[in-house]
Parts: structure tokens; C-alpha cells; sequence
């Protein structure tokens, strides 16, 4: 059994803490290849979170087939719809929770993945469908969405190949306690943080019309600060499930 050189441990430890490190402030969060162990960015974030609503009961479903054609067929299009902009920095699965954080240094940015909440709060629409046709169990998810400015830095052993990015703020973290709010206590699925909100809005007044801001219900601060939900759908998409997914 290997034993631990905490010896080496501590100069390790030692050299994290002695050495400095540079953080840059910029809007846009760069690629994998910029991080390094002795620098950071502090740059505009927004993370997106899908969580399964009542997993634990799904999961412990004896019928381990049914459980894992509905979890596989939930994940693979969530990340299909999250995973397509060039904006992203991680996309991964926790859990029973599909999430997503991409550099948004400008307010097109957090539209567009305002836009993608819609699409996967309307694709949970035809998912149901489909599992209701095959007499599987549906499912309902909260989809929560926060933008911020973010600390990130590199984290974990340079010399053993594992390391990760780590998301220090606001964005990351509130995004996934929003997720937990969604189809919860009379809530719709679609939870925004406030930032996001204020970020996207007019943008979508744009593309709707001044109509768009009544789809949206404020909340005051719970602790994750003030929030808006909403239950917004892709108006085709959605007429295409009704119209029962035939072409």
C-alpha cells in the first residue's frame, strides 16, 4: 500500500503559498491553453444548470434499464443544445444535474444562452412525450441560469496530470441553487439570476416584443439574491411537438 510522503506534502503546500499569482481582469474568459498554475482571470461568466427534479426516487427505480434510457436520453440532448457555442469553458454532468459555463463578455453573449434555456425547457416537452408513449417514468428539471464576474484559477497537481478549472464567484454556484428552485413550490422550470436577467431582457424584447418582459415573475432576495423565473418555450418547437413530431 502506498503510503503518503506528507514531507513532501508540506513543501508542495508550501510552494502554492509562497508563490504568486497573477490574475488578469479581462471581459472574456480565455481557452484551457492560457491557465497555468501561476495565473488566474476575473472575467464575466455565466454558468447553466439542469437538474432532475425527485432523482432519487427515479433512481432507486429497480428496473435499472428504465432508469438509465431516461437519464441517457435527458443528458444527451441537454448537452447537445448546451454544448454548441464557441463561447463554452466546461460543460459536464453531476450527478443527476447536466451544467454548463461559457465567457459572456457581452449582453448578445447571455442572450444566446438565455436562448438555449428555452430550447431545453421546450425539449423536456418532447422528452415526456416520447417517454409517456414508451410507458416510461417523465421527468421535470429546474434550469437555472446566473452571470457574474468569476475568479478562475487552475487547481490540483501540475506534475500527476490532474488539475481542473475552479469557479470563484457568484455565477457557477447560483446558477445551480437556481436549478434546485425550478418545478419546485410552484415554481416554473426556468430560474434567471437577476444579473442575467438585466443582461438579456431588452434583447429579447427585441426579437418578441415589449410582451416578453411579462413572461417573467420577480422574487426578492433569498439568499442567492433576487431572481426571475419564467415558463418560455421555442414557439416552433413546441408546435411541432403538439403537432405530434411527424416530419
Amino acid at each position: 500500500m502506498a503510503t503518503y510522503d506528507y514531507r513532501k506534502g508540506k513543501e508542495r503546500i508550501e510552494a502554492i503559498l509562497d508563490n504568486e499569482l497573477i490574475v488578469v481582469e479581462q471581459n472574456e474568459l480565455p481557452t484551457d491553453d492560457a491557465f497555468t498554475f501561476s495565473n488566474g482571470y476575473y472575467s464575466w461568466v455565466t454558468g447553466i444548470f439542469v437538474d432532475i427534479r425527485d432523482s432519487s426516487e427515479l433512481f432507486a427505480d429497480e428496473d435499472k434499464e428504465k432508469v438509465s434510457k431516461v437519464i441517457r436520453s435527458f443528458t444527451s440532448e441537454a448537452i447537445e443544445i448546451l454544448r454548441k457555442d464557441e463561447n463554452l469553458r466546461e460543460i459536464g454532468i453531476r450527478g443527476d444535474c447536466v451544467y454548463a459555463i461559457y465567457t459572456t463578455p457581452s449582453k448578445d453573449d447571455i442572450y444566446e444562452l438565455a436562448d438555449k434555456t428555452f430550447y431545453i425547457n421546450t425539449y423536456m416537452k418532447m422528452l415526456n412525450k416520447l417517454l409517456s408513449n414508451r410507458s416510461l417514468p417523465e421527468i421535470n428539471v429546474g434550469i437555472g441560469m446566473s452571470t457574474s464576474q468569476e475568479l478562475v484559477v487552475k487547481a490540483g497537481r501540475k506534475d500527476v496530470g490532474i488539475n481542473s478549472k475552479v469557479w470563484i464567484g457568484k455565477a457557477v454556484t447560483r446558477a445551480s441553487n437556481f436549478s434546485s428552485l425550478g418545478n419546485k413550490k410552484g415554481n416554473p422550470a426556468l430560474v434567471y439570476s437577476d444579473c442575467s436577467y438585466i443582461n438579456f431582457i431588452n434583447k429579447l424584447k427585441e426579437v418578441s416584443g415589449e410582451k416578453a418582459k411579462d413572461w417573467f415573475t420577480y422574487h426578492s432576495d433569498e439568499g442567492d439574491g433576487a431572481y426571475y423565473t419564467a415558463n418560455i418555450v421555442k414557439s416552433d418547437f413546441d408546435k411541432w411537438i403538439s403537432n405530434g413530431m411527424k416530419d
